[in-house]
């Protein structure tokens, strides 16, 4: 029987009309889980391997000299440590959402960085409060290892079970109605997307054309209302233009005798203000078009990560940047450290520090940047540049406030002042601290700008960084940071 035969009556001013199609087969059966629960699942399924992985390498581990309930106590507990610190991780990058574990190689990615990021921490955790004792190095190892096979695996079941859940239509739904005022040829996208996902259409309308009568509308609204009452419906989905919400509102508010809830689905160019966070004005909700400094609480959130993050870093680095410095010192005369003045948040002026790789100390109205086979670099300055490893003093900076871990580079103030000329809107930089590292370096925007167009690459760079700032992507930024600076794109 075809759905809404019965309920078609179509308008013979063609305003409206009910679509008529068949029912999905119920020849296949259905997967018991619903799209929207995928991502709760491949969490609960990311814990339960890291624990299963923890007991499993303690177990093999300790299997020549057999392993006491102590050794399996021990580690669950760690387990479960390790277990919330990555979980927390990925679902800060949003990795869990579905279109996200579709995209395999950004999920080996992310599992790899953030699982070797958690294993580095708590090292670093373990050494600082000398708590090296009461675990085994050797379990340890073998947990990490085994741990990242068995979640890389995973994610590739999750990836192969998830693209045939969607091309089969195997995920779980309920009964929807769609209402919509686009074109058939245009309105395929979400009907399409809705039957993927496991929804079943019990009802597809379209709206009348902008400017119709009231009379159109009630007869819409009273076939909708029909015809829902003939399903056991979840949920009903209007999608239209929101520059026409002021005749959806009294067609949506007729709808109110259902007791499903109504879903709208923006189109058109205003629907992207949707996607804006908003501001409660009062008895006013106003939009964000453009994103200002951070609020008390973000600021207090990053700079609780960079004291955390610059302490840490400082204490596993100290070996190397002892030798470091102590190389330098024997490979040319001049001090260790070499401090600039450089502008920072509000324009205001501070001293960097870095690892003097020059000869020369320049710090004035006029800098020339460094380039391949710069006769000023000294013979080890050429490897620290390369590898970074000249910026790591800027931890210092970090630590006494005037950088963050993340943020827009900070430029020598003669060229910031040439840029500022130069390129516009390059002051909107300086709205936020300048980072260590940044949205523009994994993105390959280092070294000197020698053109007015590699500079604006990295100042639009910077400012999608701002306008989107978020504690998940500076975790994302972190975790991409170390792979950037192994390519050494742009690195001289």
């Amino acid at each position: 029987m075809n759905f809404i035969s019965r309920n078609i009556a179509a308008d013979v001013h063609g305003e409206f009309a009910a679509r008529s199609f068949s029912p999905p087969l119920k020849s296949e059966r259905k997967w018991p889980i619903r799209y929207r629960s995928i991502e709760l699942f491949a969490t609960c399924s990311d814990v339960a391997i890291i624990l299963i992985a923890g007991i499993l390498s303690t177990l093999l581990y300790r299997l020549y000299a057999g392993a006491t309930a102590a050794d399996v106590s021990k580690a669950v507990g760690s387990a479960i440590v390790v277990a919330a610190l990555y979980v927390s991780l990925l679902k800060m990058r949003g990795m869990y959402r579905p279109p996200e574990l579709l995209a395999f190689r950004r999920q080996v990615h992310a599992v790899c960085l953030s699982w070797i990021f958690v294993f580095v921490l708590l090292s670093g955790a373990v050494g600082a409060f000398n708590i090296g004792a009461e675990l085994s190095r050797g379990a340890g190892i073998a947990f990490a290892v085994v741990g990242l096979a068995m979640l890389i695996g995973h994610r590739g079941v999750m990836r192969a079970l998830l693209s045939k859940g969607l091309n089969d239509r195997k995920f779980s739904g309920g009964n929807v109605v769609l209402i919509t005022d686009q074109a058939r040829s245009q309105d395929t996208g979400l009907a399409e997307a809705l039957t993927a996902l496991g929804f079943r259409l019990a009802g597809h309308f379209s709206l009348p054309r902008p400017g119709a009568s009231s009379s159109y509308r009630r007869r819409l609204s009273g076939l909708v209302v029909r015809h829902a009452r003939g399903f056991d419906i979840e949920q009903i989905i209007v999608e239209a233009d929101p520059n026409r919400w002021c005749e959806l509102r009294e067609f949506v508010a007729e709808l109110r005798v259902l007791p499903f809830p109504v879903v709208f689905v923006p189109v058109g160019a205003a629907s992207e203000m949707f996607a804006r966070p908003t501001r409660d004005l009062g008895s006013a909700i106003g939009v964000e078009v453009q994103r200002g400094p951070l609020t008390p609480i973000e600021c207090a959130a990053k700079r609780s990560i960079d004291l955390i993050g610059a302490g840490i870093c400082l204490i596993m680095l100290a070996p190397l940047l002892a030798l470091v410095a102590v190389i330098i010192k024997l490979d040319s005369s001049g001090p260790v450290l070499f401090r600039q003045q450089r502008c920072g948040f509000n324009s205001r002026s501070f001293a960097i520090y870095k690892f003097r790789t020059m000869r020369v100390l320049e710090n004035g109205p006029s800098i020339t940047q460094a380039g391949p086979a710069d006769s000023r670099v000294t013979r080890i300055g050429k490897w620290l540049r390369r590898t970074s490893i000249d910026e790591l003093p800027q931890l210092l900076n970090v630590l006494e406030g005037s950088m963050s871990l993340i943020g827009p580079r900070p430029h020598a103030m003669a060229h910031d002042s040439q840029f500022d000329e130069a390129v516009q809107h390059y002051a909107f930089r300086r709205r936020v601290k300048p980072g260590l590292t940044g949205w523009a370096q994994i993105h390959g925007c280092r070294g000197p700008t020698p053109t007015r167009t590699l500079i604006e690459q990295r100042v639009e760079f910077d400012l999608w960084y701002i306008d989107n700032w978020s504690l998940r992507l500076d975790l994302a930024i972190l975790l991409r940071t170390p792979m950037e600076v192994l390519r050494a794109r742009n690195a001289f």
